[in-house]
Parts: C-alpha cells; sequence; structure tokens
C-alpha cells in the first residue's frame, strides 16, 4: 500500500477474539475380586489438544491475517465467525452515529455478522445488515500470490490448552489481554510482530525469554501455513464440486450463519491458510465522514473441537446450512464419498478390511500401521499405492537402501499382497532447465521423451516384489484433477514432506516435488541433499 493511501485511509480496526479450546482427561480401573485380589489404577492422561487463533493486524498498512494453528498432538476442526462494527462523528457533533441501528461500540455481541451471498463471498448479502459495511470496508480473503509460495507464521508460544487467549500480533487485540477494550489505542498484543504483510519468512527465529509474550520461554523458528487448495468459498458454491475436491485446505462459508469452516482435519503442527488477508477501508468513507471521525471494528470469534466432538458445530442453536453436516462428516473421516465402507483414514486396519476398487485416487488410508495415499486402479486387481509422508533425513543417493529397509520392516501381511516390478529401472535422465510445463509453476511437464516418458511403473512377472520410488514420468501422470495429486499441496507440503523421484537430472542433481513452493517439481537439487524436510517416498503396487 502507497503512503499516500495509508494517510487518506486511517482505519480503526479492533479485533477481538474468543477461543474455545480442549482437555482431555480420564480414569482406568481394574478390580479382580474372585481372587480375593485388588488392582487399582488412577490416571491422568495428559495429551496436549489445542488450537489457537492467530490475528496478525496493522492498521497502517490495513494488512490482516486471520487463520488458526494446532499446536497440540491430535487433530481438530476449526470454524471462524467476523462481526463488524461502524460508526462516525463529524465535528460538530457531540455523539458518534452507529452504522447499523441498535448496535453499539461497546457491546460486542450485537455487532453485525459478515454474512456473504450464496454464490460470492466478495459481496455480502443484501437481504442482511451486513450489507451496509459494503459501501465503506472492503474485506479480503484467502491467501494467494502469484509464483509465491505459503506465508510463514511465528508458532504459538502458549500451550495451555485453558488459556483461551490469542496470538494477538501488531494491533490486533485479544479481548481478554485488552481487558475488553474498545478505543482502539489499549494495547492487547501476546504475540510478536507488527502485524505487516509478510513480517515472517523462511529461517527465523523468536526467543521468548522472560518471557516476552505469554508461553513458554522457548526459542520458536519460523513455520509454514499451509498452501490453500482454492480461494474461500460458500457452502453452496461447495455443493458443486465434485465430491474428491470437497475436503481438502479452504474454507467454506455457511452463508445462514456466517461461520467459515475449515474443510479439512487441522493436523498436529499445521496452520491453516488465510481465511482473511486485508481489511480495507473504500474512499467512501472519507465522503461520508469528511472532516470528522470514524471507528470501525472487527470481532473475530472462533470455534475449535476434536473431531469426533464436531456435532458441538451443529447443536449451537443456529439455523444452518443444509448440507453442513455432511460437511462436518466429511471432514471427520477425510472423504466426503462412500467408497465400500472402507476404514476411515486414521483407523489403523489390517489389509484384507479394505476393498481398493472403491478407492477413489488421493484416498488416505491406514493399513498396518503405516498411513497411504491411494494413486490408482491398475487393472487386473493391482492398485498403486505411496506412503503419505516421506522418510525424512533420506537422500537420493541413498535411496534403494531406504526403500529396502523400510520394506522389510512391513507388516508379512502387506508383504504378502506386494506385486513385483522390474528389477532395475531404466530412468534416463533430463535436465531441469530443459522441462516445460502446463497448468501452472513446475506443475505438469509436457515435453519428456525418451526414456524419460517411456519410465512408466507396471507389474513385472518375474521381477521383485519390493518397494520403489516413483518416477517423473509416474507424478506426471498422476498429477491433475480427479488423480491422486489432484494440487500442489496434495502433492507435496510441508507436513508430508518434499520427496525424491527415480529420475536423475543433469550432472549431480536428481528430481523431486516440493523443491520451492509446496508441490512444484524440480532437478535442481543435488543429489547428496538430506534435511529433516523430506526426503524418500516409498510406493507399492499391491494386488487384490
Amino acid at each position: 500500500m502507497t503512503p499516500e493511501k495509508k494517510n487518506q485511509r486511517r482505519l480503526r480496526n479492533l479485533a477481538l477474539l474468543s477461543l474455545l479450546l480442549l482437555a482431555v482427561g480420564g480414569t482406568f480401573a481394574f478390580q479382580a475380586f474372585n481372587q480375593r485380589a485388588i488392582n487399582d489404577r488412577l490416571n491422568e492422561v495428559e495429551i496436549n489438544v489445542g488450537g489457537r487463533v492467530h490475528d496478525y493486524y496493522n492498521r497502517e498498512t490495513e494488512n490482516k491475517d486471520v487463520f488458526v494453528e494446532n499446536y497440540g498432538e491430535r487433530p481438530i476442526m476449526a470454524r471462524i465467525r467476523l462481526s463488524e462494527f461502524l460508526e462516525t462523528r463529524q465535528r460538530d457533533e457531540a455523539n458518534f452515529t452507529p452504522l447499523v441501528a441498535g448496535t453499539s461500540r461497546e457491546d460486542v455481541e450485537n455487532w453485525t455478522t459478515w454474512i456473504p451471498s450464496a454464490n460470492d463471498i466478495t459481496d455480502r448479502e443484501n437481504s442482511n445488515a451486513s450489507n451496509a459495511f459494503d459501501q465503506y470496508a472492503n474485506l479480503i480473503f484467502g491467501w494467494e500470490r502469484s509464483g509465491q509460495d505459503a506465508p510463514w507464521y511465528m508458532p504459538t508460544f502458549n500451550h495451555d490448552n485453558l488459556d483461551q487467549r490469542t496470538a494477538a500480533a501488531g494491533h490486533a487485540r485479544d479481548w481478554i489481554e485488552g481487558n475488553g477494550a474498545t478505543d482502539a489505542v489499549t494495547d492487547g498484543a501476546t504475540h510478536p510482530g507488527d502485524g505487516i504483510d509478510a513480517y515472517w519468512s523462511a529461517g527465523g527465529s523468536f526467543d521468548n525469554s522472560g518471557p516476552v509474550w505469554p508461553g513458554e520461554e522457548v526459542t520458536n523458528q519460523t513455520a509454514q501455513n499451509l498452501q490453500q487448495d482454492r480461494a474461500p468459498m460458500t457452502m453452496n458454491q461447495w455443493s458443486n464440486l465434485p465430491n474428491e475436491d470437497k475436503i481438502g485446505n479452504f474454507w467454506v462459508v455457511d452463508p445462514n450463519t456466517g461461520w467459515a469452516y475449515w474443510a479439512n482435519r487441522l493436523d498436529r503442527e499445521q496452520a491453516t491458510s488465510y481465511l482473511l488477508d486485508a481489511a480495507e477501508m473504500t474512499a467512501a468513507i472519507e465522503d461520508k465522514v469528511f472532516n470528522g471521525f470514524y471507528y470501525y471494528g472487527i470481532h473475530v470469534e472462533s470455534g475449535l473441537v476434536s473431531p469426533d466432538q464436531h456435532e458441538e458445530f451443529l447443536n449451537d442453536g443456529e439455523q444452518h446450512h443444509a448440507e453442513l453436516a455432511d460437511l462436518l462428516r466429511g471432514i471427520q473421516n477425510g472423504v466426503m464419498y462412500d467408497d465400500g465402507q472402507n476404514p476411515l483414514p486414521n483407523e489403523d486396519s489390517a489389509p484384507d478390511a479394505f476393498d481398493f476398487s472403491t478407492m477413489r485416487p488421493g484416498r488416505i488410508f491406514t493399513m498396518a500401521g503405516e498411513q497411504y495415499r491411494y494413486l490408482e486402479n491398475m487393472g487386473s486387481g493391482n492398485h498403486m499405492i505411496i506412503r503419505n509422508d516421506a522418510i525424512r533425513d533420506s537422500n537420493w543417493v541413498e535411496q534403494d537402501t531406504v526403500l529396502d529397509d523400510w520394506y522389510g520392516a512391513l507388516d508379512l501381511s502387506v508383504q504378502d499382497i506386494v506385486q513385483p516390478v522390474v528389477n532395475s529401472f531404466v530412468t534416463g535422465e533430463v535436465v531441469d532447465a530443459s522441462v516445460t510445463f502446463t497448468g501452472g509453476d513446475r506443475w505438469i511437464p509436457n515435453n519428456l521423451g525418451g526414456d524419460v516418458a517411456a519410465d512408466i511403473t507396471q507389474v513385472v512377472p518375474g521381477g521383485t516384489a519390493r518397494a520403489f520410488a516413483l518416477s517423473l514420468a509416474d507424478v506426471t501422470r498422476l498429477s491433475g484433477g480427479g488423480l491422486a495429486f489432484p494440487n500442489y499441496t496434495q502433492r507435496a507440503s510441508s507436513v508430508r514432506g518434499w520427496w525424491w523421484f527415480r529420475t536423475p537430472a543433469s550432472g549431480t542433481n536428481a528430481w523431486r516435488a516440493g523443491a520451492g513452493a509446496g508441490g512444484d517439481l524440480g532437478g535442481r537439487v543435488n543429489r547428496t541433499t538430506s534435511d529433516a524436510n523430506g526426503g524418500v517416498r516409498p510406493a507399492l503396487i499391491i494386488h487384490q
């Protein structure tokens, strides 16, 4: 934003945040009276389950980043709701006049809930009082920058799941820390940073000794928000998505209530993409106030629950969208469709519990202690699958050894259904600079040739039943809408890790996914590279 714009628009924006966190506890007792013995046990189960709303706001630049972090050990589900307030006063007037009659600055409970129109999240609903704000305030939703990776944030230091304070930085004010003030002056920050856009970046850190901010006296490293799979949308727009696209890393807003739901389970050490990226006043506010004053505020309300408690989102006394129950059930299950009553993605099951013929590409499942992503039905009862995370700290040179060791440790029930592949792949080699792409920056190669293009994994009778790394050609044909890797994030991310292909690049380099922006393809990294953010990712062909 230009300095002129900053001077013209003196935004008085207040972030008031409330937060529902979780505590887990329990007891277990065993009594055996038949043998005249007693064994009692009273345990407190301390599992850190919790999340924190982040609100980074700067009133000078009008940047406002709102998202949710899961700092706990178990998945959570998240929702956020916004409400607005605006009042104005001319210099010759004694009192402020609220934009919406019957509302007041001090009573945030009567602020106007932001309600989007049914098919356009950028337009407030015309039949609702929320529409009055259209003329004066633009809310910018989601986060997308051409050619840029997802933003970075500073993880919360506050891991107390009974503490309802948020991670409010810059001019954002936590409602508890700020003592409920609505004067746009009182400080209520609970987190480092000045609230400007891109304040945090890769490799950053903050020492909270003191402590400076609420929470543990430790040094945190910056972490990366999840890349949004698609921009925030309304429930009506969500309804029109194919079933396989309805669960993912994006926000879905119920236009009946204004609640925005993260359309995926938020796993440990993950942070959602932004629901809100900026709150900008329009030039119309200057015409309305002219030579006076205005006050504008946004109230951020949140709800965080464990997936098995998702019905709390339904049983809150509000009139929700008719398909909200389907969305919440899909988030809990990890899929939106009936795929033959297969076990849920996180339910560890034996191989014979699955019907792989009914699985759709990209389906996550847990089999005999390992979590996999289903890649494709290869016909004749054969199915290709891949481990749903990379084996970290493993380089390309040692890839075969890592694959063999991993396969050797697999449960025998899994090894029994693994199909043979060729004993030695003919991979070819392609220099990074010679490959061109379609569909996005380094998304799908469109000019592979020779041995590189021909290196497609298939069952080879007489070969070896073993784990293998996918080729560049494999990943190319498995990427795209309705396929195993429908978008960048599903191909690689900070959670799943970057991962090597078996295809070498020129010289001492090799191809991998996630070299820059999550899920992009690159052959510019040395084969000996090894770090905790990625590594070797085993794949299998199994038969059922």
